[in-house]
């Protein structure tokens, strides 16, 4: 039985899920948003927000206990220079995960992580037709 024991395993170990969401938060708080599964957008929901809450701490502990998960000076930084004040008024729910489309190669459903404060909302790319069908529309 699974009493209590939350969490997505995305079929890695734990070590191995460590450094992904690791990684994936690295990333979301360098560019502000990612494209990425949906299991892995709504697991990694958890870890940004816990880490944006420590921006809003802002104390020198939350600042190490940040470090301590993210490794990176440049990010730590950003995150508690200029995207916790953004939410210091708000309780919680600092990122939206926003389905998108389906993976080309396999068809995993994928998503938009991104924190709220962004204005912009995310748009489908229209897809290029396949070479073959091009010229078959081309000759009819």
């Amino acid at each position: 039985m699974r009493h209590l024991n939350s969490g997505r395993k995305l079929n890695r170990t734990a070590a191995h899920r460590k450094a992904l969401f690791r990684n994936m938060v690295l990333n979301l708080i360098r560019h502000g948003r990612i494209l990425t599964t949906d299991a892995k957008a709504k697991e990694l929901r958890r870890y940004a927000d816990h880490m944006v809450t420590l921006g809003k701490r802002g104390d020198l502990a939350a600042r190490r206990m940040a470090f301590a998960f993210m490794q990176s000076r440049d990010a730590v930084k950003k995150l508690f220079d200029e995207i916790a004040p953004q939410f210091k008024d708000r309780p919680g729910g600092y990122t939206r995960v926003v389905k998108f489309e389906r993976r080309r190669g396999d068809a995993a459903p994928l998503s938009v992580i991104e924190f709220t404060g962004t204005s912009d909302t995310v748009q489908k790319k229209p897809r290029k037709k396949s070479a073959k069908k091009e010229r078959a529309a081309a000759s009819a």
